[in-house]
């Protein structure tokens, strides 16, 4: 059977791949070529060698338990711990992010506050909290609020200037700004509100089970301690029980649940003020620990400790860094790159018009579970198998980053409306349904690059030479200004490539397109 595809209806997204910039050709083609050779050269110069002695052997004793979970072992208190520290952090940084998207437009202040918030990871700020508030529940809530805080405070702005604005013409002369959003805007806003606030709740369930690798008592601490004593039964089944809460969220997780779980949250939360005296601590971190070396004591007047000082942010840059930084650039371009291949090839699992009725269903529960799967677990559980390298963390970026946006992806090939006379097999996904979607398959990939970026600085806390493995042995050693001094160069080369990936999308016009998981796809 041969089947002819009418070129017609594919001339204005084949238009689309050459867009103009200047002189320059910056088109949907040449952008994803540039993207890709970067990915080959770091390719080549990454570490993914496999140097355990045995990772067949390893890899069989984890499947073996993922095949026997031991069930009645898990904790049901890790599990209530686990949902506690997600609502309490999600509903501080919503309420936080709520109040500041009222200002992100008109401050600039505001929006820089928020870049650098929403810039270091979560895990991060729980290394830093530790030194002030100790290994304490404050801890937790506060690294998960401080980072969502920026996050909500974006997008919760940006879904207030695309609302509808209608209802603010029929209110009366003199209504103030205030009674003006809580009557005539927040009733058709509270919708998307919540809408992504749940979602973002999905997303804390995920980092409080990494925050359980650094002591809090949440399922991924008991993960941490079953992975150390080889009792991968049981590791099965603390991994089958967060599946299970993240699978359900949609039905204990709704608006009229908020107000008890949130009262369930600080009964359950374990008691306990922050350990020792948080101001002395306060004052500590901020006046003498976070000061660097040189400078602590020195009589600012002279010349000679500011002298000291660039030597020492010389010698910091230099050998710690700019290899960090070069490193997590390596790591994340390819881990963006498999991403990107991953998701070509999986969307197609969650769509009616190729997986069909019955397929469909079991592609997305493969996608769910994939993307539910934290990416730092993942890299963790592969370096016990494979040993220390890059590779384990470039693949759990790749599903877990490639499994996100093929579920979007796939969402929005679902909306696409088909011809009567469309072609099915390779002509339906190369010539119909590709490009009218590699548009926002780039907006999704460039979306995702800062966020594969930061994931890949806190893969150096498991031994992979990124920005986090100097952060990591700085706090080990108590240099909290070297630790700061190193978690400020991450923020920033986190905030230098969301501008580059935000320029790239102005320039090739998809930076309208939605990235947001709490955007529903748009019909054409």
């Amino acid at each position: 059977m041969v089947w002819r595809v009418s070129v017609a209806p594919l001339r204005p997204p084949l238009d689309a791949l050459r867009l103009r910039f200047g002189r320059a050709r910056l088109g949907f083609a040449n952008t994803s070529l540039a993207f890709l050779v970067g990915g080959a050269v770091a390719l080549a110069c990454g570490d993914l060698a496999v140097t355990a002695s045995h990772p067949w052997g390893e890899m069989l004793r984890l499947l073996r338990g993922l095949a026997t979970p031991d069930l009645l072992a898990v904790d049901g208190r890790a599990l209530a711990d686990t949902v506690a520290f997600a609502v309490l952090g999600v509903g501080a940084g919503g309420a936080a992010g709520f109040l500041m998207a009222l200002f992100f437009p008109r401050r600039r202040a505001v929006r820089a506050l928020c870049a650098v918030l929403r810039s270091i990871h979560e895990l991060f700020w729980a290394l830093l909290l530790m030194q002030v508030l100790g290994l304490g529940p404050l801890t937790g809530v506060l690294a998960i609020a401080l980072p969502y805080a920026g996050i909500f405070a974006k997008v919760f702005s940006e879904i207030i200037e695309e609302a509808d604005l209608s209802a603010l013409r029929v209110l009366p002369e003199r209504t103030g700004t205030v009674s003006a959003f809580l009557f005539a805007r927040l009733p058709d806003l509270a919708g998307q509100f919540g809408h992504y606030a749940m979602y973002r709740l999905e997303c804390g369930l995920r980092s409080t089970l990494v925050l359980g690798f650094i002591g809090l008592p949440t399922i991924g601490f008991e993960l941490d301690t079953a992975f150390k004593r080889g009792e991968f039964s049981q590791a099965a089944a603390l991994l089958f029980c967060f599946y299970g809460l993240v699978a359900t969220r949609r039905l204990w997780a709704r608006g009229w649940t908020v107000p008890p779980l949130l009262v369930g949250a600080l009964l359950v939360i374990p008691a306990g003020l922050p350990a020792g005296h948080v101001l002395d601590n306060l004052v500590r971190f901020a006046t003498r620990d976070v000061v660097p070396v040189p400078l602590r004591g020195a009589d600012l007047s002279t010349a000679a400790p500011w002298d000291a000082f660039a030597r020492w942010l010389g010698d910091l840059l230099v050998h710690q860094v700019l290899p960090g930084a070069l490193d997590t650039l390596i790591l994340s371009q390819i881990a963006l790159c498999g991403t990107a291949i991953l998701s070509l090839v999986l969307f197609p699992l969650v769509c009616r018009r190729f997986a069909g009725r019955f397929g469909r269903p079991v592609g997305r529960a493969l996608l769910v579970v994939v993307r539910s799967t934290p990416d730092y677990m993942l890299a963790y559980v592969l370096l016990q198998t494979l040993g220390p390298s890059m590779l384990p963390a470039v693949i759990a970026l790749t599903l877990h980053n490639g499994a996100v946006v093929a579920y979007l992806m796939g969402r929005q090939a679902d909306a696409l409306p088909y011809r009567s006379d469309a072609p099915r097999g390779p002509d339906l996904y190369f010539y119909e349904t590709l490009p009218r979607l590699y548009g926002q398959f780039l907006a999704y990939a460039l979306y995702r690059w800062e966020i594969i970026l930061r994931e890949s600085a806190i893969f150096g806390i498991l031994g992979v030479a990124t920005l986090g493995f100097y952060v990591d042995g700085a706090i080990s050693e108590l240099r909290l200004d070297v630790a700061v001094v190193l978690i400020l160069a991450t923020a920033g080369l986190s905030m230098a490539v969301d501008a580059l990936s935000r320029a790239l999308r102005r320039a090739l016009r998809i930076g309208t397109l939605p990235v947001r998981l709490s955007a529903p796809p748009r019909e054409p």
